[in-house]
């Protein structure tokens, strides 16, 4: 059995994109639109820190999963493929966190 993972999830919710909202969570986001959207993920990301802050273990798996599948659902409402993200994450980490940051450019010059 292969592991599941987020390329597994991102093509979960592409294809549920195109169900009905009756059957599915995933298109009812999609149709309630950006702003709903956003908002779940805020409040999954609210409750990510609260578990975390709590160390609460059980929690803090439940609602990683929960901000990981918002966030997805995100990305496939504003057309952004997962394996964009991933490349970018890729292109991050050919230096350290502390050199990247060095090299961006200071907001306003």
């Amino acid at each position: 059995m292969s592991e599941f993972n987020l390329n597994d999830l991102a093509k979960i919710i592409a294809q549920r994109s195109s169900s009905s909202a009756n059957s599915s969570y995933t298109k009812s986001l999609l149709d309630a639109g950006t702003g709903r959207i956003a908002k779940k993920f805020g409040e999954e990301a609210i409750e990510m820190v609260i578990a975390a802050l709590q160390r609460d273990r059980e929690n803090v798996v439940a609602e990683a999963a929960d901000v990981m599948y918002h966030l997805l659902v995100m990305l496939q409402d504003a057309g952004v493929p997962l394996q964009d993200v991933l490349a970018e994450l890729q292109r991050r980490t050919a230096q350290s966190g502390l050199e990247e940051k060095a090299g961006r450019k200071i907001e306003g010059q």
